[in-house]
């Protein structure tokens, strides 16, 4: 093989008789395989190391990313660090940053486990199970050095990829347009990610058609091929565990024997022993990039051989790193629903302010959260050298406005749930949302949404819901009833309690993640035992109050967590005050009252995989008035709990009560392995009527509690359990939590 090399080598150098220099040129042909593809890099690295001039490369999927952005300039080792300081998890998933979304938003996204298209209430499925927002937002980023380059063959190198047309089954060649949409096109793994339009043509990733384009780089006038395989073999039956593999094995049928043809128009054939890995190996990234350069060096006699035709040793111009930019422009196409205004406010965009890709990437993430769009593509096009960009958007809109959402939890209190959502989009307006979730299971609830997102402007909503539940309580622990001479002493009680809430507010945001808000409610309540009945042989529940309530309040909140369950980073403060104006007076001794209270939280993770988190909060009552059910409750563990009952570790739910309160949280949390948390707590709370006019708010706590937990973060939401114990009670507790809370 060598002595063939060196004998075409010397036929290309002695037939530019009548020519100053005729070297032969030089493609590069990269094949798909998703985190395998990073085994490109490797071979990349012993390219350069030989000073070997690449004359034109051509890619398919992962060959395509990594070809694209070498041809653009970026070094082998540049690729290598790019790739290695990614979270793949959070570019394939479109995980976006939680300050991208609204509090709305954030609600929204925080209690579903399932979302899928319900359009004229038919169920549909997406076409993928991402969009792709956050690679294609990535190799905008990469490759603004060159976005007024429109025809790859003015690259550094020249350059095509290929896609696969969804319609039609047939390759087609990318060489000229958005460098970024191209290899984005040519890398959506189908029913992992959405398909992307491009003039007009809706593309998938370019393996299901042309897996490794020889063939196209030899019509291009490549002399001399190196190729890089990093397909999959097949692989025997015993080892088809799953469906994803059984697709992946019958998808290797048409490309394994296309091979037997493409290899002979291979010079050098680079095949890295990939077999340990799969398309999604993304965290074994390093030992893929190694066991291309292992392959590469095994091919080394030829590589020196190729690169002895050339007089100087090759160099390549380095990016230019692009930093800063202003936007003096913005063009838009595709909002045909959406108005220009309400996107540019959704992009925070200023004409001529100093912009960065965190910026601009913090917008796009904003327009990607609201959900009424599938994909957001853009381009940077430089208007002069003094970094002026006019930024081109090309929006396609999602056709969805309605969805059917599920969700499954378990906790102690509400016992089995399951969650049945409609969400209908631009009912009435095109930037509204209405949603009803319906909870069936051991307690029945319902809760209404209906939000006018107007963006940075005061926005409007309604909520109305029901919620019930019943719990045995320890009679002691409430020392209201137990001051009671109506009933017998009894070391138990069946609670059943009832709540009926309508809310109109308004609200208005700031930079994403503080709000303020104000509104009026109406509130009915229920609050009763069965428990005498059964004492008395009675068929009347012992009712402690069945009133309804008129307030006004108004709200504070600020949110910078990364995580709603388990934040690693980030600050939350929020705070509520309600005027209680009315009452139609059940127990007769309704006077006009108030309720405050407040809660900030702090995370930080000062070592790799340990988390602190601190949090306080407090509560009370200003006024005179004697009701009692719009007292603070504490006790048990959970999130999303109505009114003013509030977790508390070492006591079970609702056995501490009181006007008011102060409770401070500690809390460290291990990440023993990706999303899988040991998480240990103490909190401490002093619990009292008047608690802040006797002073005794600032006195060594009467409560304390522990806990030592086990969490895992799932796509159907935490699934915790608690041990935790109070050593003023001397009982221990455990906890368990399956689920999004809802």
């Amino acid at each position: 093989m060598r002595k063939l090399l060196v004998l075409i080598l010397l036929v290309f150098t002695l037939t530019g008789i009548s020519q100053e220099k005729n070297e032969p040129k030089v493609g590069l042909v990269l094949s798909g395989g998703g985190a395998k593809g990073l085994a490109h890099i490797g071979v990349l690295k012993v390219l350069e190391e030989q000073g070997i001039k690449i004359d034109y490369i051509g890619g398919t999927s992962m060959g395509a990313i990594i070809g694209g952005l070498y041809a653009s300039g970026y070094s082998a080792n540049e690729l290598d660090s790019i790739f290695n300081h990614q979270n793949f998890d959070i570019l394939i998933q479109d995980d976006l940053p939680r300050r991208a979304k609204t509090f709305y938003e954030k609600e929204d996204s925080e209690k579903y486990a399932i979302t899928l298209p319900f359009d004229n209430f038919d169920i549909s499925f997406p076409t993928g199970l991402f969009k792709g927002q956050n690679i294609y937002n990535l190799m905008s980023r990469l490759t603004i050095h060159v976005s007024d380059v429109n025809d790859f063959s003015k690259l550094q190198i020249p350059f095509f990829c290929v896609a696969a047309n969804v319609e039609t089954g047939e390759a087609v060649i990318l060489d000229k347009g958005s460098l970024a949409k191209a290899i984005s096109a040519s890398g959506a793994i189908p029913t992992i990610l959405s398909p992307i339009k491009v003039d007009d043509q809706l593309l998938t990733d370019g393996g299901v058609a042309n897996n490794y384009p020889v063939e196209e780089l030899r019509r291009r006038g490549a002399d001399f091929v190196i190729g890089v395989d990093v397909q999959d073999s097949l692989v025997e039956r015993d080892k088809l565990k799953n469906v994803f593999e059984i697709m992946s094995q019958i998808s290797n049928f048409r490309t394994i024997g296309d091979m037997r043809e493409k290899i002979p128009l291979t010079d050098i054939y680079i095949k890295p022993n990939i077999s340990p890995f799969s398309v999604m190996s993304f965290d074994a990234g390093n030992a893929i990039i190694d066991s291309g350069r292992v392959a590469a060096l095994k091919k080394l006699p030829e590589l020196i051989d190729l690169a002895s035709i050339s007089e100087d040793r090759y160099e390549r111009e380095s990016v230019r790193k692009i930093d800063t930019f202003n936007i003096s422009g913005l063009t838009l196409e595709g909002n045909n629903t959406y108005p220009r205004a309400y996107v540019q406010g959704k992009l925070k965009l200023d004409y001529d302010e100093p912009y960065n890709f965190d910026d601009l990437n913090i917008g796009i993430n904003n327009l990607s959260a609201t959900g009424n769009f599938d994909r957001v593509n853009y381009q940077l096009i430089p208007q002069d050298d003094n970094g002026n960009y006019t930024l081109a958007m090309q929006i396609e809109e999602s056709e969805n406005k309605m969805l059917l959402r599920l969700g499954l939890h378990y906790d102690e209190l509400y016992k089995s749930s399951a969650l049945v959502n409609l969400t209908r989009k631009s009912l009435l307006f095109t930037n509204d949302v209405v949603s009803l979730d319906v909870i069936v299971g051991d307690n029945l609830r319902y809760n209404f949404n209906y939000y006018l997102d107007k963006g940075y402007y005061w926005s409007v909503g309604l909520n109305s819901r029901y919620n019930t539940f019943e719990k045995y309580i320890n009679l002691n622990s409430i020392r209201k009833i137990e001051d009671s001479d109506d009933f017998p002493s009894v070391a138990e009680l069946e609670v059943n309690f009832k709540d009926f809430t309508n809310q109109l507010y308004a609200e208005t945001l700031f930079q994403q993640v503080f709000s303020i808000g104000a509104g009026v409610e109406h509130k009915y309540l229920k609050f009763s035992s069965t428990t005498f009945n059964d004492l008395n042989n009675e068929n009347n529940d012992l009712i402690f109050d069945n009133s309804h309530y008129a307030s006004a309040f108004g709200y504070v909140k600020y949110d910078s967590y990364d995580n709603r369950y388990f934040p690693t980073k980030g600050v939350s403060f929020s705070g509520d005050f309600h005027v209680y104006l009315y009452s139609t007076d059940f127990n007769d001794n309704f006077a006009e009252f108030s309720i405050a209270k407040g809660a900030i939280g702090y995370a930080v993770t000062p070592f790799q995989k340990l988390t602190t988190r601190i949090s306080t909060e407090t509560g009370f009552k200003i006024g005179n008035d004697g009701t009692e059910v719009l007292d603070f409750f504490l006790g048990g563990y959970g999130n999303d709990f109505i009114n003013n009952i509030k977790p508390f570790y070492g006591y079970d739910f609702l056995s501490l009560s009181a006007d008011s309160y102060i409770k401070a949280l500690f809390e460290l949390d291990y990440q023993v392995a990706r999303k899988n948390h040991i998480i240990a707590s103490a909190n401490l709370a002093n619990v009292e009527d008047r608690l802040y006019t006797s002073g005794n708010w600032f006195s060594w706590p009467d409560y304390t509690g522990y806990a030592l937990g086990y969490g895992i973060d799932t796509f159907m939401g935490p699934m915790e359990v608690k041990y935790t114990y109070s050593p003023e009670v001397e009982e221990s507790y455990w906890f368990f939590s399956l689920g999004f809370w809802f």
